[in-house]
């Protein structure tokens, strides 16, 4: 497992000021805990991480000033992929981690210029700038919480998983398509949705709580 993926997943999980333990991060990364104990001593070596005794770590400025840039390369290489080659937005996750490993700074920020400044990728992540600052984004609610027949967008997918976003892809959920939720089962909590321009879908709980909206327009 790369120290990049390491940082990527320490960031993702401390959020602001959190302290991230050993498990949390063997459980994100699906590996073993002692499995990524070198790894961690490595980047305490690399004063990327701060290590709190019986507590666990978090990044240090500058592992978050690493981390960073990391998210920015991945999420704009998904992008370019997405946009620019016609990937499925599904397919794209393993060939942005590749890519992330190798480039260089002079690199990204061209790319970055040639998409035209992306301010998200294609789940709707944010993309950081050059300088790791994120573009406000706009309120985001889980659509399962959104009103019935208030129109709403999608904005991101918190699951990013394969699964996830071939079933999105098929029922054409995407981001930005225009939704409306039209009935709502008691049984199961599965939701009725009218999509622009297309015909109503039925998607379960799980999903639903997963594909956030914006419903302020």
């Amino acid at each position: 497992m790369s120290k990049e993926n390491h940082l990527k997943s320490i960031f993702h999980l401390q959020g602001e000021n959190e302290i991230v333990t050993t498990n949390d991060l063997a459980a994100a990364l699906h590996t073993k805990p002692a499995s990524i104990t070198d790894m961690l001593k490595k980047l305490k070596k690399e004063n990327l991480l701060i290590y709190e005794r019986y507590k666990g770590f978090k990044l240090s400025s500058e592992g978050r000033r690493v981390a960073l840039q990391i998210i920015r390369k991945h999420r704009l290489w998904e992008y370019f992929l997405v946009k620019k080659l016609q990937f499925g937005w599904n397919e794209v996750h393993e060939m942005a981690e590749e890519l992330e490993h190798f480039s260089s700074k002079k690199l990204i920020d061209r790319l970055d210029k040639f998409l035209d400044y992306p301010k998200s990728d294609p789940h709707g992540d944010p993309i950081p700038d050059s300088n790791g600052k994120f573009t406000r984004q706009q309120k985001q609610k889980p659509l399962l919480h959104l009103d019935l027949n208030k129109p709403a967008k999608v904005l991101a997918i918190s699951l990013q998983t394969t699964e996830m976003l071939e079933l999105l892809q098929h029922k054409n959920i995407l981001i930005g398509s225009k939704i409306t939720v039209k009935k709502k089962f008691s049984f199961d909590n599965s939701v009725e949705l009218k999509i622009a321009n297309r015909p109503s879908v039925t998607i379960s709980a799980v999903v639903a709580k997963n594909i956030l909206v914006n419903d302020d327009e």
